[in-house]
């Protein structure tokens, strides 16, 4: 008798694949935002594809904490930030400085990630509308105020379901505006091979790339949150195998997306000398190619990028205090209505004050990286404990991953300050 799959439309089958990632989407949706877009497209206008063995290992390792992670909440039934405070020696001062170094790192992120998607909003209007005045200021202002306002509005119904489909739809816009600009302008295969052999552009920024590339991909509240998302999912030891599918399905998305921006902005940019300093400047590369439809799909992929990411940003503080306080999924206290209020006036900082979203949103993608060996030696000490684990208790290869994970991120943690010390000096 034939397999009735096989009769499911090959579209169908795609979405069943989409739809499967649960929590892992929330996961997505902090990992590639704008900042993601940004450190992807001016790497690959730089550098070509030479940083792409960091995306590998930065997704790799990422595949490694949302497993480990999400195995400690499906057997515990405990989170993240509460396991640390309860179930570690040292572990209340350790999930505050996480929390803090989380909350800090993803609220900068929040306001690069506003003036980028206003910005490109604003640029694709004038692309659209040539009589729209070149003094953007307060046209990108007033579309930022706008956008944050709508998405504040839309956190009020505060059911989890909700936002996993909203953000499955922003990122599957993502995915497929992103692989299909790829294939307009794809680099060689042999340019592919080379950029997965290891090492650091010595110019100018290449430290800083670097960084920022860790930062945005093997970024801490991917981790750090998912125990939460998942109780709030219902997930429980029942669930292990979704979890583990749920963490490599995402790491693979993580990759192919990332991989796709990087390989468009090589073709598109890189071997023209050319390399970004505007939002839109990789669109205008490929409008001779496409024309103006071109302008529209990378503006549809940088947009939805910006809005999956913004969504779970807003969130981060009140999910992580949450967490700590009892390790409950709340999204529909006034605690956290405000909270995420506060995350978006915040947010608007970058456009009221006029900064270049491509610097801001860079710079503060590397203050990420700094956050990274806590997280990753928090989890280790959990997963290892058989007095709760008992036989799903961290293997030699689970251990091995996150040993591999920590010495990455130490080594990524001082690549990033010397790359701040050359920034700032710059």
């Amino acid at each position: 008798m034939a397999d009735s799959s096989t009769n499911i439309p090959f579209i169908k089958r795609l979405w069943l694949m989409i739809i499967a990632v649960g929590p892992g989407i929330f996961c997505i949706g902090y990992t590639i935002g704008t900042g993601s877009v940004t450190s992807m497209a001016k790497a690959g206008s730089q550098f070509g594809m030479q940083l792409l063995w960091v995306l590998s290992l930065s997704c790799l390792f990422s595949w490694v904490l949302m497993e480990a992670y999400g195995r400690f909440a499906v057997v515990t039934g405990d989170t993240a930030m509460h396991g640390f405070k309860t179930r570690i020696g040292i572990g209340k001062p350790l999930a505050l400085l996480t929390m803090i170094g989380v909350i800090t790192g993803q609220w900068n992120s929040l306001t690069g990630i506003l003036g980028l998607s206003s910005g490109a909003i604003y640029e694709g209007l004038q692309l659209f509308v040539p009589g729209l005045s070149l003094d953007k200021y307060w046209g990108v202002l007033g579309i930022a105020v706008i956008v944050i306002l709508i998405l504040y509005a839309l956190l009020w119904v505060g059911r989890y379901s909700f936002f996993e489909k909203i953000l499955i739809f922003f990122v599957t816009l993502m995915g497929i505006s992103f692989i299909i600009s790829l294939f307009i302008v794809m680099p060689s295969p042999k340019e592919i091979a080379a950029g997965f052999i290891p090492r650091i552009p010595d110019t100018e920024g290449g430290k800083l790339m670097v960084a920022a590339f860790v930062g945005t991909t093997m970024a801490a509240p991917t981790f750090v949150v998912r125990p939460l998302l998942m109780k709030g999912k219902g997930w429980s030891l029942g669930n292990t195998r979704e979890q583990s599918q749920d963490a490599f399905i995402s790491a693979i998305f993580m990759f192919v997306i990332s991989a796709s921006i990087m390989g468009a902005a090589t073709g598109a940019l890189y071997h023209r000398g050319l390399v970004i300093t505007k939002v839109l400047d990789m669109v205008y590369t490929l409008e001779p190619v496409a024309g103006k439809y071109a302008v529209a799909l990378f503006l549809v992929g940088t947009l939805s990028a910006g809005l999956s990411s913004v969504f779970p940003i807003m969130m981060v503080a009140p999910l992580l205090i949450s967490d700590y306080r009892d390790g409950v999924l709340d999204m529909k206290s006034t605690f956290f209505r405000v909270l995420c209020g506060v995350a978006c006036v915040f947010g608007l900082v970058v456009p009221i004050f006029g900064v270049n979203p491509i610097s801001a949103q860079i710079a503060t993608q590397v203050a990420n990286v700094f956050v990274l060996p806590l997280v990753i030696l928090g989890i280790l000490y959990l997963v290892n404990r058989k007095d709760y684990m008992r036989e799903y208790a961290a293997g030699a290869l689970l251990n091995t991953g996150l040993g591999a994970a920590f010495i990455f991120s130490c080594f990524i943690s001082y690549t990033g300050v010397l790359a701040l010390m050359e920034f700032f000096r710059g």
